[in-house]
């Protein structure tokens, strides 16, 4: 039963492989957060193909949907507002979700909510810890890798950002490179605990005096360095290579991190992304943060940390609080900038 002064938004995200419905109250009660995931279909391709995506999310989103409103207990009576992802990513997977939210706020008479992907990663951190501002987040994700300052709900200035790949990224391509399974992300992060990072030397593109990030030269040197030790008839442990590539990613976001923070004399760091499950980056964190007393470091648990619709679903309680609606012309934009929702009131 809904008490009067209660806010529940639908969330919906679909911009990847991942068919995601979610159910949250008043930004922060996760009440349903239901997930198909589409792993197994792209594992034999190594990698997402987009045509397979949007198939598999025309199948599963209704059930998907009727799933997240019984498990929360909760008809479309009852919803405040449609929050759904309108952007960054592929765009057919991104037009099922925002088809089938319009069609819903357009049959129920629900107000809809377009809501930028990367900040739904960011505010998954609301359904773990109250946002303190100014707030500093550190983005890592297949697609994306960047350092965003928020000043206040809603508002977000990109400070840095990848030059070329992300590091999500280039973990897939290192991965490809070591023959391991998709996603390589998991695999490279449970090598490097077994392996001697000293054993390889990798670079590191510092990029002086700005925030930005280059991973592209990274994985080059590791494809280079397998390539030259087969001509060679060396052989390098699979372990030892992980843990020098986990390390030169790890080190490079978690400096900048700590210099932006200092920078701009933040409150609160978040971490936000699938590259936020990174076993190795979690640590590095923590280790990092816990000698600074005057930051408070927020990581979400793993279930948050990959696509999921909880975050679509906080993200779009605070756009709604601000004002923010989409009208029925919303369409998937896989270019979307993230500023599309400052000075939203």
């Amino acid at each position: 039963m809904k008490n009067n002064n209660d806010l529940i938004i639908l969330g919906m995200e679909t911009s990847c492989d991942e068919t995601a419905v979610s159910i949250v109250r008043n930004g922060s009660e996760i009440l349903s957060n239901i997930v198909a995931s589409q792993i197994e279909s792209h594992k034999r391709f190594g990698g997402v193909v987009p045509e397979i995506a949007s198939r598999h999310h025309v199948e599963q989103i209704t059930l998907v949907i009727e799933e997240a409103l019984s498990q929360a207990d909760v008809t479309y009576e009852e919803i405040d507002a449609i929050a759904v992802t309108e952007g960054p990513g592929l765009v057919g997977a991104l037009l099922i979700g925002v088809n089938a939210a319009k069609a819903i706020s357009f049959a129920h008479d629900i107000p809809l909510v377009g809501v930028h992907h990367i900040a739904g990663h960011i505010y998954a951190n609301q359904l773990v810890d109250k946002l303190e501002f100014p707030l500093l987040a550190l983005v890592v994700s297949g697609g994306h890798t960047e350092l965003v300052l928020m000043r206040e709900h809603g508002h977000f200035e990109v400070i840095g950002e990848t030059r070329d790949d992300a590091a999500g990224e280039a973990y897939d391509k290192v991965a490809r490179t070591l023959n391991l399974p998709y996603p390589g992300g998991p695999h490279i992060d449970r090598l490097a605990t077994e392996g001697n990072a000293a054993a390889v030397k990798l670079p590191r593109a510092w990029i002086e005096g700005t925030y930005d990030f280059s991973f592209s030269g990274l994985k080059s040197a590791v494809i280079n360095t397998v390539h030259n030790a087969e001509q060679r008839g060396e052989v390098i442990r699979p372990e030892d290579l992980a843990a020098s590539f986990q390390e030169s990613v790890v080190e490079v976001l978690v400096s900048k991190t700590v210099e932006a923070a200092e920078q701009y004399q933040v409150k609160q760091v978040v971490l936000a992304g699938g590259v936020a499950a990174n076993k190795g980056l979690r640590t590095a964190l923590m280790d990092k943060f816990k000698k600074m007393n005057s930051v408070k470091l927020t990581i979400p648990p793993l279930a948050l940390c990959t696509d999921n619709a909880a975050m679509i679903a906080a993200a779009g309680t605070i756009f709604f609080e601000k004002g923010q609606r989409s009208r029925l012309d919303l369409n998937g934009n896989p270019g979307l900038d993230i500023t599309i929702h400052n000075g939203m009131e």
